[in-house]
């Protein structure tokens, strides 16, 4: 099925970060409510400020600090804020596409002492199922010529270059490191090829 979307409504939002409009956007593919969260005139610019960030409910709304999500996500809207314009799109992507339930299981393996990685590869997924069209869409919707993207995540940029985004520079989004997140940004290093800067091993975190 070719996906495609509808942007059916736009409404201010005034946040700590400023105000943006933000577009609700429905689609084929799924019952799911992607969000672009936009802040200034992006209509026909280029290298505007672009964050693709998949739904972390704990991370997001409850502030885990198992993962980085929630300060990357306040980081972003941050970034977005001081260059003045830019897009936040939001989908719904939990877990990294394995969804809320298998997200929970798998921390409790990681508990017993697999990593992220392993943990969804033995629930039967892959270590990552997002996909992009869907945000590939939305910013052909805002008329973006091009972007720079907020991120670490290299497959990221290459998804959005095959679904025709033109990707001028990234802008990297480096979150605190901590006992309780370590192992899983090590294993996003060394498994996933993220572009961060860990501490030594041997640092008491």
């Amino acid at each position: 099925m070719k996906p495609q979307l509808k942007n059916l409504v736009q409404t201010r939002i005034p946040t700590v970060h400023g105000e943006f409009v933000l577009h609700y956007y429905s689609n084929n593919l799924d019952n799911k409510e992607h969000i672009a969260f936009v802040k200034g005139d992006v209509v026909n610019k280029q290298s505007i400020p672009v964050r693709i960030h998949s739904e972390c409910f704990t991370g997001d709304v409850l502030g885990s600090r198992r993962c980085d999500c929630g300060e990357q996500l306040d980081m972003a809207l941050q970034l977005i804020d001081k260059a003045g314009c830019g897009i936040l799109i939001y989908l719904r992507q939990e877990g990294r596409g394995i969804g809320l339930l298998k997200k929970l299981q798998a921390y409790n393996l990681q508990d017993d002492g697999l990593d992220t990685v392993d943990a969804n590869i033995h629930l039967g997924h892959l270590a990552d199922e997002r996909e992009y069209d869907l945000a590939a869409l939305m910013l052909e919707d805002l008329k973006v010529k091009s972007i720079a993207l907020i991120t670490n995540n290299p497959n990221k940029i290459e998804e959005l270059g095959k679904l025709g985004v033109q990707v001028d520079r990234r802008i990297a989004i480096e979150t605190s490191v901590h006992g309780d997140n370590q192992e899983y940004l090590k294993t996003k290093v060394e498994k996933m090829s993220h572009m961060m800067s860990m501490p030594d091993s041997k640092s008491k975190l």
